[in-house]
């Protein structure tokens, strides 16, 4: 079709943007028991991959503390996306309301309007209902990333045109992973994740979430 190469990075994003939009399948938020099989992931080497959702402690003051921690202060693209994907894949519906859930993740968005896709993170969540009946039954998880990468059509797009990017400074990003559950009377479960994530990080400024794609590029 004889596209040039900016054009090809701008349409690989913007294919993205599109894909975003039908991004919300939350079945996994539901432990329904599912156990992997495979073999641990390794820890992250630049940013934890302890779980982000713990249960809120309070202070030797009383505070209490974040339910969902905010964005770490990284410019790797690589490194605050495997952060990211923690975050998306951990919860704790015993102590944390749906509208904190929500306040926390946002706190990771971009605030350039223009390139944020909030629907796209958003509806990782489930709805208040269903968050209501995930808090009845003590459902939480935790998550671990094992790695994290640039999709092929991604890197080959900065690859033929590297200036390309600078317009927005967004970059595609693969993360995988794995989620531990657990609910009221022991039952628990893992499964294996993966997602791939666009995030923004202007040079001299921290990165920040841009959308959430739903399903995952090689």
């Amino acid at each position: 079709m004889g596209w040039r190469p900016s054009r090809r990075l701008l349409v690989v994003i913007g294919a993205l943007a599109v894909l975003l939009i039908l991004a919300g399948a939350v079945a996994w938020w539901t432990g329904n028991g599912k156990h992997a099989g495979a073999t641990p992931p390794k820890p992250a080497p630049s940013v934890s991959d302890s779980p982000t959702g713990a249960s809120p402690t309070r202070s030797a003051a009383g505070d209490r503390t974040p339910a969902v921690p905010g964005p770490p202060p990284v410019s790797d693209p690589l490194a605050f996306a495997r952060a990211s994907a923690v975050m998306l894949w951990t919860f704790d519906a015993r102590t944390t309301s749906h509208a904190e859930q929500i306040a926390g993740m946002r706190a990771w968005m971009t605030p350039e309007s223009a390139y944020a896709d909030w629907h796209s993170v958003q509806a990782q969540v489930p709805d208040p209902v269903l968050w209501s009946r995930l808090k009845d039954n003590g459902q939480h998880a935790t998550a671990t990333v094992s790695e994290a990468h640039f999709p092929s059509a991604f890197k080959q797009a900065l690859t033929d045109d590297p200036t390309a990017i600078t317009q927005a400074y967004i970059y595609a990003v693969t993360v995988r992973g794995k989620t531990q559950l657990a609910w009221t009377g022991g039952g628990s479960g893992a499964e294996d994740r993966q997602i791939t994530l666009a995030v923004q990080c202007r040079p001299g400024t921290d990165c920040r979430l841009v959308a959430v794609a739903p399903r995952v590029a090689p």
